[in-house]
């Protein structure tokens, strides 16, 4: 632990640069989950993390890897807090956070479709390009992937299954 309490700014980049546990990858400010990093109204510095859905089974890994960040940062008092509106979407993905997943084979979420906001969200074939050749030349090949948030898609073109971050 750190004697010296790091600035609420240097706590967030740390926060911030945590990996996802599920894709470790990417880290969960780029995932879009850090929701604020702020004193709360007792003066103890509060994280505030939205999951990417609820029931998700990294949220312990989460909190307790944003509680060691706090401690090394000089706020052992500090505390993690789930947030569960405004909800997550895979709109809060960052640019880089995008490219990050596609360098490491997996399908970024397509951005949601003209239905507006709480309309449903489809995955029209052809929509997603491979991460592998780039072809748009891609099918379904199964609802379920790796974890909750992907599916599998297959690119005809280079015959490589990948998976896809399901868009929320």
């Amino acid at each position: 632990m750190s004697a010296y309490r790091r600035s609420t700014e240097e706590v967030r980049a740390r926060v911030e640069s945590v990996p996802d546990p599920e894709l470790p990858m990417i880290g969960l400010g780029d995932l879009g989950v850090v929701h604020s990093v702020a004193p709360d109204a007792d003066g103890v510095l509060e994280v505030q993390i939205t999951p990417t859905f609820l029931g998700c089974p990294a949220l312990p890994a989460i909190t307790s890897a944003v509680e060691e960040v706090l401690a090394a940062c000089g706020h052992p008092d500090g505390r993690v807090r789930q947030v569960l509106a405004p909800a997550w979407t895979t709109e809060r993905i960052t640019p880089a956070g995008r490219r990050k997943l596609a360098a490491h084979g997996i399908a970024p979420p397509v951005p949601a479709d003209a239905t507006g906001p709480g309309g449903p969200v489809t995955v029209a074939l052809g929509s997603v390009p491979c991460p592998h050749c780039g072809s748009r030349a891609t099918r379904p090949h199964s609802a379920f992937g790796a974890t909750r948030c992907q599916s599998v898609l297959r690119c005809t073109a280079c015959r490589e299954t990948f998976p896809h971050m399901s868009t929320v």
